[in-house]
Formats: structure tokens, C-alpha cells, sequence
């Protein structure tokens, strides 16, 4: 029979050691109150201490409040993290760069695939996603810090089936987790129907439930028995162990960006689209909309964070989001993703799949082309977006998506660093550029594997707001330069090598560098 309980006697029940998977995507369905009770419980007593936390998207803000996964951020609590991404909760990114836990950084999909298998008693994950970039075991396998490589774990091996190689990332026993729901009745059922996702809630209850772990779920209120439709029940009450109500709506809040609830978010309500703010004009929306030059009707598109989520931002202003299918990693299918914090949900969806359900679609072919951001890009076209330096905030779905989509394009300024970049008479005019060169010599980490690309026959381009290039046999290829640039001086020099040539090198369309709409048709 499952327990209602307080925050503080929730925290109680994790013990030292344990592996605790923990719901939430970013901004959104994080279990704050659970993860406060934690947090203080820690602070107070030194216990639990050396836990391993398994989770998809850490949640956080962005920022160094307590927020999201921050609050567990002591050094002590967590021994090691397993994550498709940190850098949401920038405490937990840097315990990991600093050495101060064992940090495994997967693949979103697969971390999602895994709670799957893990329910089902099956022993893992066998994939082709990660081929050839960091999470390849003959790389780094996965391993995202020296505290990771020194501690003998593995989490994926290679494996040959029929003559093809494929990746294996093994199941391991779950004792506890923090989900969230929106309401939860007397029985215990949850629903979601508040929640901008529909997460890996129900996947992480089961995996952990069939592991003989608890399950906590953390809720906006308690309603009576019976009064959830059988349609909005996400997690059945026999999967659940502990409901927690919040004790203040700031510990649950639809998502970190907004105070108030969203009903646009949910599908709820329907927003106007002209009521959706465009795009300041500027480099990043120069670099949308030569992205959104490449729709086609019918198309079925995903979206990353950041530049890329600017794409529909373009498409709704020019009128053309609903002659294509907008897609999230998160699960909204339709709509107009929401930039910035907010990333992750969509205003009007269609449908808000499971986090889970989607990955399965992305990794079969279900996208027709993706638009991704893009850190560092090197002479042989790999991309790293998953580690700078000493900080490894992780690849998040961009390996499953961009290893699955046959037509793949990244997203970036051409240049990393403060710069002076004027826009006028349909042309670009460079004052003074970045300090910093994203076109190396050698990637850091390769997050996207070109020569894995090359065999597969994906098409790969790379837009930036003065230069355009694609994929070629023998390295990257300069098919176009914005009006105004000079080649020698505002392209070839900034880049630490000297990328192939086209025969003929096209001009970007002036409209894309002027203020007032581009009237794009498809």
C-alpha cells in the first residue's frame, strides 16, 4: 500500500551507497522538494554519503542557485553520476571537472533505453549509437573525468553480431528513486497532465520496482480516489512506494524558466502564434534562418538547444512552421519549441511522446533531418559538443540523433569569444571578430564521428553567419560565404586549417541578413 509521506522523511530512506535514479529533463519535472529534503538531510547529518545517481538530462537552470540537481551538489553525497548531460545544474558539472565524483557521460537515448532494460530483467542496451565517437570503448568509453577512468568501471563494451559492431551498455540494480508527477489520489496513481514532458518516470518506477528498490514520487497535490481518468494515469499506484505532496509551488514549478504555469505547454490551451515572439535580429538568427532555407514540406525535423531552436522560431515568423513537423528529444512532435531556459518544451504541441517512445523513433530513422549546435569542428568534420577542457557536460541525445538522421546540419558562430558583427544593406560586416577558433585542427572529444557519417552516406552541413560548409570525401568543403565577408581574411585565417574548396563558391541570399522578413516559401 503506498505511504503518503513528508520531504525530510523521503530523504530518510536514501542510504549510503545506494544507486538512485533521478527523473527530470533540464528545466523541466524536476523533484526539488525531494532533492531539498536531501540536501539538507546531508548538510545536517553527513549522511547518505557516497551514492551513485543515474539520470538523464540533470535538471538545473543554468545557474549556481539551488536549483534542480544543484541542491545535491556536496561533495561526499555523490561517488559517481551517470548522465546523458550535467551542465543544467553547473554545481554538478563542476564536482566532475574538478575530480570531486566519477562522472560517466552516455548517450541520452541509451541512458532512456536503459531504465527499459533494466525493468525488463534484460542485461542491457545493444546499440550502434556511440560508434565511433567517445562513448566507443576503443575512445573513452564513456568515461568522462579521471575519477571515472581510475575506478575500473565500465559501462559499455564492443560487441560483434553477424558480422557488424555494435555497442553494449550493461544494466545495473536500481534501490531508489525521486520521480514527479502533477497529482497523485489516494491510491497512489500518478499523472503528469502539469508536466510539460512526459519523461522516464513510468520507465525509472519500473525498472526500480522490479529491482525490489522505492519508489518516491514527489506531487503538486492529492486528489480524491478515483478521480484521475484511467487515459492520464502515467504511473500505476503498484509501482509506487512513497508520495511526497510539495510543500510550496516554488519546489514545483512547471519549469525553471517560468514562476507560472503554461497550459500551452501541457496542450491544455493553444496559444496564438503570433502571439510568440520573434527572433532578435542578430548572428543567431542569421544562422536560423539559413537554416530554415533548407526545410521541405513534410518533413519531419528535430531541433537541439540553443542556435538550432531558432529554426522554428524562423519558421513560425515566416509562416511556414505548419508545412513541416517540428520535433523534440523531449517528446513534443509539433509546435514552436521555447528558446533558452525554457528548451525542452513546446508551445501548442500536437502530441508530447515519452522521452523513451521518441528515442526509439529517432533511432530507427523516424527524422527526415536534424539541426544540432556545434562546439568545436575539425579538419575531418567531427564534431565535439560534449567536452571542453576539464568540463564534460556530455552529448545529452546529440549522438542518437545525429547518428540516426540521414540529412544533419550544425549550427554555430563561426568564431567563439565576444565580437562586434553588423548587419545592414543585406550584408554582413565584421568589426572586430572572436578571440576564440572553433574550426581545429582536432576536436577534443568527438561527440559526432565524421568517418561513421561518411560510411552511413549521411549528408552533413555546417552553417555559420559568414560561411557554409559540407561533408566531403577528405575533409569539410566551403560551398558558400555571406555578402560582405572577404574569403582569405574573415574565413580561411580564422580557421586553424584550411578547409576544401568548391568549385564554385555561392553567395549566402541577402534576405537572410536583412531586418524585416524573408517571405520564405517551401
Amino acid at each position: 500500500m503506498v505511504k503518503f509521506i513528508t520531504p525530510e522523511q523521503a530523504a530518510e530512506l536514501v542510504q549510503d551507497g545506494c544507486t538512485a535514479a533521478l527523473g527530470g529533463f533540464g528545466s523541466y519535472c524536476g523533484p526539488d522538494a525531494l532533492l531539498d529534503a536531501l540536501s539538507r538531510r546531508f548538510q545536517e547529518t553527513g549522511r547518505p554519503a557516497g551514492i551513485t545517481v543515474i539520470t538523464g538530462i540533470s535538471t538545473g537552470d543554468n545557474t549556481q542557485e539551488d536549483v534542480g540537481m544543484n541542491r545535491i551538489a556536496h561533495e561526499g553525497l555523490i561517488r559517481t553520476i551517470i548522465a546523458g548531460h550535467l551542465a543544467n545544474p553547473p554545481r554538478i558539472s563542476a564536482m566532475a571537472a574538478e575530480d570531486k565524483l566519477a562522472a560517466y557521460t552516455l548517450p541520452l537515448g541509451v541512458v532512456a533505453q536503459l531504465f527499459r532494460a533494466i525493468a525488463g530483467k534484460k542485461p542491457g542496451v545493444i546499440t550502434r549509437v556511440g560508434l565511433g565517437t567517445f562513448a566507443d570503448p576503443r575512445q573513452e568509453g564513456c568515461k568522462a573525468n579521471g575519477r571515472a577512468r581510475s575506478q575500473g568501471r565500465e559501462v559499455v563494451q564492443l560487441l560483434s553480431l553477424n558480422g557488424a559492431e555494435y555497442l553494449f551498455y550493461p544494466s545495473f540494480p536500481l534501490d531508489i528513486c525521486f520521480l514527479r508527477g502533477t497529482y497523485a489520489d489516494e491510491d497512489g496513481n500518478i499523472s503528469v497532465e502539469h508536466e510539460g514532458l512526459t519523461g522516464t518516470e513510468l520507465e525509472i518506477a519500473a525498472a526500480v520496482h522490479n529491482c525490489g528498490g522505492i519508489v518516491v514520487v514527489q506531487v503538486e497535490d492529492i486528489v480524491q480516489r478515483g478521480s484521475i481518468h484511467p487515459r492520464k494515469v502515467r504511473i500505476h499506484n503498484t509501482l509506487v512506494d512513497y508520495v511526497v505532496k510539495s510543500p510550496s509551488a516554488a519546489l514545483h514549478m512547471q519549469n525553471y524558466a517560468n514562476t507560472t504555469y503554461q497550459p500551452s505547454l501541457t496542450g491544455e490551451t493553444r496559444c496564438p502564434v503570433d502571439a510568440i515572439a520573434p527572433m532578435k535580429m542578430g548572428i543567431r538568427k542569421v544562422i536560423a534562418r539559413r537554416g530554415a532555407m533548407e526545410l521541405k514540406p513534410g518533413c519531419v525535423i528535430n531541433l537541439g538547444i540553443g542556435i538550432p531552436s531558432g529554426v522554428g522560431a524562423v519558421a513560425n515568423e515566416e509562416g511556414i512552421a505548419a508545412q513541416t513537423t517540428l520535433s523534440l528529444e523531449s517528446g513534443p512532435i509539433g509546435g514552436v519549441p521555447v528558446e533558452g531556459v525554457g528548451f525542452a518544451g513546446s508551445m501548442n504541441p500536437e502530441v508530447i511522446n515519452s522521452i523513451c517512445d521518441t528515442f526509439d523513433l529517432y533511432d530507427g530513422g523516424f527524422l527526415d533531418m536534424t539541426f544540432l549546435g556545434a562546439a568545436e569542428i575539425d579538419r575531418e568534420g567531427n564534431v565535439n559538443v560534449s567536452k571542453f577542457g576539464p568540463r564534460c557536460p556530455g552529448p545529452g541525445g546529440f549522438i542518437n540523433i545525429s547518428q540516426n538522421t540521414p540529412k544533419v546540419f550544425f549550427m554555430a558562430g563561426f568564431t567563439a569569444g565576444k565580437s562586434q558583427i553588423e548587419l545592414h544593406d543585406g550584408k554582413l560586416d565584421i568589426i572586430q571578430d572572436g578571440p576564440g577558433v572553433k574550426f581545429i585542427e582536432k576536436v577534443q572529444q568527438i561527440t559526432f564521428s565524421a568517418d561513421y557519417a561518411r560510411k552511413t552516406g549521411q549528408e552533413v552541413t555546417y552553417i555559420t553567419e559568414r560561411a557554409v560548409f559540407r561533408l566531403a570525401e577528405g575533409g569539410i568543403m566551403l560551398t558558400e560565404i555571406a555578402p560582405g565577408v572577404d574569403l582569405e581574411r574573415d574565413v580561411l585565417s580564422r580557421m586553424a586549417f584550411r578547409p576544401l574548396l568548391a568549385d564554385e563558391i555561392r553567395t549566402m541570399d541577402a534576405r537572410i541578413f536583412r531586418e524585416e522578413k524573408m517571405g520564405l516559401r517551401l
